[in-house]
């Protein structure tokens, strides 16, 4: 069974659409010298803390997907590497956007796309107030894991990864990846984000990819960084730096995951009957 690299990356996503291309640009390049095959980045990469009608112009329809995807489309035919990575969609609702994770093929094609489901709509004390919903429509689908020279990858986002139902659902439509592109506050990350994303890949005995924002984007925002790969052990096997712009690559094995769910196959062991 072949093994393929996997790059994961983080960066300061800002307001300046152009700015976070580059820099997307150039992590892809970084990942594709290091022979990855494809690449994970963050939720919002395309922009982040802009606001109301500055948003609302800067988003567009998959259809026509404007520079940012554009750019993204291009170097990944041009590097011939898979890439996942969280923009900002229109929607028929003149006033929201969807939270969109885009998935990308060898050839720049937009191959499957996914609309967050759970909108991180929470208050914590000493932490941030963040009501998600007031810019973004809820998606209301589940979408079925797509494969990839990685593996069949299943599509989630954030703070979807606090759910393990979806985490479940897809792995029982086939998901060998669970991708959670994220920009973790700087609280909840210390204290949920690791344990989490090694919970999603136990339960599910699947690698789990999250690609998270890191720094200070503004004064009333900063997220956690620490992007990481996890294998369907729990171990990390990759792991970004908590503070800077990077990536980290990781080999992708699946006779090790098939190893895994073959010698405790808690699939089959779940009580559909008392749990369906």
């Amino acid at each position: 069974m072949q093994i393929v690299k996997i790059a994961v990356a983080q960066f300061c996503g800002g307001q300046s659409v152009s700015t976070n291309l580059n820099t997307c640009l150039r992590l892809m390049s970084q990942a594709s010298e290091q022979a990855a095959k494809m690449i994970f980045f963050p939720e919002a990469s395309d922009f982040l803390g802009n606001a109301g009608e500055e948003a609302i112009k800067l988003s567009h329809p998959l259809t026509d997907p404007g520079p940012f995807l554009e750019g993204v489309c291009a170097e990944a035919k041009q590097l011939g590497m898979w890439c996942s990575i969280g923009i900002h969609e229109q929607s028929p609702f003149p006033d929201r956007l969807y939270n969109t994770h885009v998935l990308i093929n060898d050839q720049g094609s937009i191959v499957s796309s996914y609309r967050k489901l759970h909108l991180f709509d929470v208050d914590i004390q000493n932490g941030p107030q963040l009501l998600e919903s007031k810019s973004t429509v809820a998606g209301d689908r589940l979408i079925p894991p797509v494969q990839t020279p990685a593996g069949k990858v299943g599509l989630g986002i954030c703070y979807d990864l606090r759910f393990a139902e979806l985490a479940l659902q897809l792995r029982k439509q086939g998901a060998e990846i669970l991708t959670y592109p994220s920009a973790f506050t700087t609280e909840t990350g210390e204290a949920h984000w690791e344990v989490l994303l090694r919970s999603r890949a136990i339960e599910t005995q699947s690698f789990v990819v999250a690609a998270a924002q890191v720094g200070k984007h503004n004064e009333k925002r900063s997220s956690y960084g620490h992007s990481m790969i996890v294998d369907p052990w729990g171990k990390v096997i990759a792991e970004c730096d908590g503070q800077e712009e990077g990536i980290a690559v990781a080999p992708v094995d699946l006779s090790v995951l098939e190893r895994i769910r073959s010698e405790m196959p808690v699939m089959n062991h779940r009580r559909y009957d008392i749990f369906p």
